[in-house]
């Protein structure tokens, strides 16, 4: 059985939903959140506001987010809709001076397993 870890995010607070009505649903349960568990080996815990360097820059690490895959019932990615990444990758952007902006109500706290707050409240939206 697959367990979710407490849903609280990087504030300290309840975690809020990541994706909305009208976008993609994301997180690792497929739930809108960024929950995670110890099967999420990617550690999907970082809340993003796609932009189209972002999705480019993923694209070209060979994680193509922004063609529609229908087969996995994934319609592709575009700027403005927000996705649960991996932490890492979302560190790795940063480094690379294209993250993307972030919810931090919508973070969840295990993501500061591997990004530190600071990086987080630099690229915060909220």
């Amino acid at each position: 059985m697959i367990r979710k870890d407490p849903e609280i995010n990087v504030l300290g607070e309840t975690l809020s939903p990541c994706s909305g009505a009208g976008g993609p649903v994301t997180g690792f349960f497929r739930d809108g959140h960024c929950n995670t568990c110890a099967e999420d080996h990617g550690s999907h815990t970082v809340c993003a506001v796609m932009t189209d360097e972002f999705l480019a820059f993923s694209k070209y690490l060979g994680n193509d987010l922004s063609t529609p895959r229908p087969e996995f019932r994934f319609p592709g990615l575009k700027a403005g809709d927000r996705w649960c990444l991996c932490a890492a990758r979302f560190l790795q952007a940063h480094a690379e001076g294209c993250a993307p902006r972030v919810s931090l109500a919508g973070t969840h706290r295990r993501a500061l397993e591997i990004v530190p707050m600071d990086v987080l409240e630099s690229c915060a939206e909220d």
